[in-house]
């Protein structure tokens, strides 16, 4: 008896007839998966799940049996996002004559299009009795819109018949495959075993890095840890697979349309049509048009959940975590996976990027303000700061990325700021933007009327922390306004001459600067 496959189970693909032989590797032996990001993504930015936009490097080897003479190998399961002018074939004996990238995906879709005018099987249950019946059935229209099958009865629309429906079909049609493809033909001299490495660039890949900082009680260090965020969009999954992250800005040069280099799978789509069709009651109302497809399912997220306790249980087991190690790439800076894990499909895989204990760090109050900014209260950026030096408890390249902020009340941690971080190289200084203060405050005021053409300013900082604060208030003033000795002999802090105060707890503190009129 012929074998039937149902619509929307997975099915196999049958070979297309051809005139050579056909080699076909279904899967790779190794794989190692190098993970560049999005080069238009700010510093620090977060990863967007639905719209990868970074992309990465391929590398599989396979062992194929070869046949003497002119062969098609085809490598299946390559990722979707292929890019299929950047894949390279080297291995094999006779070297490579042509490529092809078969973008013809099995689908419903693309199964219900390739049989048009081809007779299927039919199979209703009824809902009341559980009976299932099968007839014969032609297909006379494709998948857009609604599904017209012609039965001994006469025509009718799929679905319309106000009973479960599945089409079963006899065969898979020529030239379907049921995974991304790529096919090289090869002339090989002798039947030969190859081991053969396809390389290649794939869109549809991101990666992050995500830190976490715990607050120790001493108030003046703290706790980092980061994960590595590796995300992957494409419908294959790379199991196994040596992983790494590239950080650093590569220039990106493409002479290739993505959305017309990547296969497209069509949706199935129905509805019914003509009213009034179906021979076992009153038709269903048309469904309504499918959401866009999710590129990343929740379901396929893996360790993605950051919190403060997470954390203390990754610091907890620190001495046998798995932690990326950081490499040099030329100008980029490379984080490798030191075990294979597996790159799910539509999904996400975390893994340690940096655990680094007692770091030494000094909370700041920052503010930049104008001339044209007396007369109001104005509120200070809190930032923590670090030195990314040995001495200062880091003394390795930070890629850039979100950070969450913990500090302990009681038996609990606690949130008290987020922020983000640009690439930081050693020796550096860190400074993390984590929130603005509600304790301190800034007032700036031209007290005294314009006399001879000049202004006087006072700037108050007012601190109601039980505790001493650090202030910096960098000024966005040119030398040639006209200022004072006062302001002039301010040290300059990322180019703005920079007012440096310590604010006693409950206490504030003055500064008054003269400057010219404007015009």
């Amino acid at each position: 008896m012929m074998r039937r496959w149902p619509l929307l189970l997975t099915m196999l693909a049958a070979s297309p007839a051809a005139s050579q032989p056909i080699v076909t590797s279904l899967a790779p032996d190794t794989v190692s998966v190098s993970v560049f990001r999005d080069p238009d993504r700010d510093e620090g930015g977060e990863i967007a799940p639905n719209w990868l936009e970074g992309f990465a490097l391929i590398s599989e080897t396979r062992s194929v049996d070869l046949p003497a003479g002119e062969a098609t190998l085809r490598f299946e399961g390559v990722a979707e996002g292929m890019i299929a002018v950047s894949a390279i074939v080297t291995g094999l004996p006779g070297g490579v004559v042509q490529k092809n990238r078969d973008a013809a995906l099995l689908s419903p879709a693309s199964l219900l299009d390739g049989s048009l005018g081809n007779r299927v099987h039919l199979r209703r249950t009824d809902r009341a009795t559980g009976k299932v019946t099968e007839e014969e059935a032609i297909i006379r229209s494709g998948p857009a819109g609604a599904v017209v099958l012609q039965t001994a009865a006469g025509y009718e629309a799929l679905r319309c018949t106000g009973l479960p429906e599945t089409i079963l079909y006899d065969g898979v049609p020529p030239g379907l495959t049921a995974k991304p493809t790529l096919s090289v033909t090869t002339r090989s001299p002798a039947a030969a075993r190859a081991m053969v490495t396809l390389t290649y660039l794939s869109t549809g890949f991101d990666w992050a890095s995500n830190y976490v900082a715990r607050v120790r009680d001493d108030g003046k260090t703290l706790d980092l840890f980061a994960w590595l965020t590796v995300a992957n969009s494409n419908g294959e999954s790379f199991a196994d697979a040596r992983l790494a992250a590239i950080a650093g800005t590569l220039n990106q040069v493409s002479d290739f349309e993505e959305l017309a280099d990547r296969p497209r799978t069509p949706p199935l789509r129905l509805s019914c049509f003509p009213t009034g069709s179906g021979r076992y009651g009153v038709p269903r109302s048309p469904p309504p048009p499918p959401a866009p497809p999710m590129m990343m399912s929740s379901a396929g997220m893996e360790d993605i959940v950051v919190t403060g306790s997470r954390m203390q249980r990754a610091k907890m087991m620190s001495p046998l975590a798995i932690v990326a190690s950081q490499e040099d790439l030329g100008d980029l800076k490379l984080y490798r996976v030191p075990i294979p894990v597996t790159v799910a499909a539509n999904g996400q895989k975390q893994v340690a990027l940096l655990v680094k204990d007692r770091v030494p760090f000094r909370t700041i109050y920052r503010l930049r303000t104008g001339l044209g900014d007396e007369g109001r209260a104005m509120t200070p950026d809190i930032l923590l700061r670090m030195e990314n030096s040995e001495a200062g408890g880091l003394g390795m390249p930070l890629p850039g990325g979100q950070a969450a902020v913990f500090e302990r009340v009681g038996d609990r941690d606690l949130l008290v700021g987020e922020g983000t971080m640009r690439d930081h190289a050693v020796g550096e200084k860190v400074d993390l933007v984590i929130g603005e203060s509600s304790q301190v405050r800034i007032d700036v005021e031209n007290f005294v009327p314009p006399k001879k053409g000049e202004n006087d300013y006072r700037v108050t900082v007012t601190n109601a922390n039980p505790r001493a604060a650090d202030v910096e208030i960098g000024f966005l003033i040119d030398d040639h306004d006209g200022l004072d000795s006062r302001i002039r002999k301010l040290p300059r802090r990322d180019g703005l001459l920079t007012w440096i105060v310590r604010v006693p707890a409950n206490g504030s503190k003055t500064f008054r600067y003269r400057a010219k009129a404007e015009d």
